[in-house]
């Protein structure tokens, strides 16, 4: 096995600066944190000029099929977009985004996607995919086939999903803005009913990621148990986080789920109007879910109208801008703790010995400036360069 170090390093492991200035990595591991004299013995050694290491980027919520460049919803999956997305995949990682979450697509092409990146026949990140996403008739993305009228239905849909192994299932708790006729206001599926798909799913060892916009869905998807809440909008008779509840905030915090707010780069927008009551309300509602303690993941919704995969560095800024979280904080939301959220903690989104060798360089102090993650001078994922130093 032929080792490398990377040396000349600042470290920030995920969780805080360390006092080391190397990596070892041995095959798709790493071996060691410490220091560059004693580790890069028996190694080949790449010096790195005073760079940062971070963990690689998570990006929580991603839909590999859908292309950014379209402003409407596909009206069936594009069966002959593979190339495609593998491009999207291998930009992704140049980025420095070394896993993400696939929450949707109608043919399983992300899962074939999946496995060719495991085996190492394509560039790309850790996928974790749910497949079709469970919804009812005509309810929101329906047009990927896990249409379900009752649960009967919806425990078929999710079947077919297990048989072509996904890691997890999604199901849409309430309507959405990209389907036609569709309301992101009221909830999709009563509470016993989703209640009985995060179980069948939960027997099978498989989390749940629940799409809610509207108040509804959330409470539903949170008395339900599911184990990410995607958006999380708060929508009400007055539109976007106009009907924030402390009760069902307070049930999310004791029911131990996270929440996946899916802020992209787009809401760049928000903080530039002189006048955004949505941006009022928004922040307020982050802010006391954050104080409340609810633990929240970075992602972005990539592949929706303007939103590209690889734009996840993009996106962290304007993050901790809207939730004023702090650039560390944010940073965490897109490495250490999105690891945990994913079932992941131990594999990645740590730079610590034994965890996969997902390591990107910048320039500067991401954790001053958060800009300095925009411009990766090198990637590493499970131990295969993808960007040289």
């Amino acid at each position: 096995m032929n080792a490398i170090t990377l040396t000349g390093l600042t470290i920030w492991n995920g969780h805080e600066i360390v006092a080391a200035d190397a990596i070892r990595i041995e095959g798709e591991n790493i071996a060691a944190v410490g220091d560059g004299e004693s580790l890069q013995r028996n190694s080949t050694r790449i010096s790195c000029d005073g760079a940062t290491a971070i963990p690689g980027l998570i990006d929580a919520h991603v839909h590999l099929e859908l292309n950014p460049e379209h402003t409407v919803a596909p009206a069936h999956t594009d069966m002959d977009q593979g190339p495609q997305m593998a491009e999207r995949a291998a930009a992704m990682v140049r980025s420095g985004i070394t896993t993400a979450r696939d929450l949707g697509g109608g043919a399983w092409l992300e899962l074939a996607l999946r496995d060719r990146i495991n085996a190492g026949e394509l560039p790309g990140p850790r996928l974790i995919c749910s497949g079709q996403p469970i919804t009812s008739l005509r309810g929101h993305c329906h047009f990927w086939g896990g249409e379900a009228a009752n649960l009967e239905e919806a425990r078929t849909v999710l079947q077919r999903q297990v048989d072509h192994g996904v890691d997890l299932i999604k199901v849409m708790a309430s309507g959405g803005r990209m389907t036609r006729g569709s309301d992101p206001s009221k909830a999709q599926f009563d509470l016993e009913t989703l209640s009985a798909i995060v179980a069948e799913a939960n027997s099978h060892g498989l989390p749940v990621a629940a799409h809610c916009h509207g108040t509804q869905g959330i409470e539903v998807a949170a008395r339900a148990g599911v184990s990410t809440i995607e958006h999380c909008s708060w929508v009400g008779k007055e539109g976007w986080a106009s009907d924030y509840q402390a009760p069902i905030a307070k049930l999310i915090l004791e029911q131990g789920i996270w929440v996946s707010p899916t802020v992209n780069k787009g809401w760049q927008r928000m903080l530039d109007s002189k006048n955004s009551s949505v941006l009022d309300r928004v922040r307020k509602a982050y802010v006391k879910m954050l104080e409340l303690g609810i633990p929240f993941v970075a992602s972005t919704d990539a592949g929706i109208p303007g939103i590209f995969h690889h734009e996840l560095p993009l996106a962290l800024k304007v993050f901790s801008q809207i939730a004023q979280l702090s650039p560390e904080e944010t940073l965490r939301c897109a490495t250490s703790n999105a690891a945990r959220a994913l079932g992941l903690d131990g594999r990645t989104g740590a730079l610590l010995p034994g965890f996969a060798a997902d390591i990107v360089l910048v320039d500067g102090n991401p954790l001053t400036d958060l800009a300095a993650l925009t411009s990766p001078v090198g990637v590493w994922t499970r131990g295969r360069n993808v960007l040289a130093p």
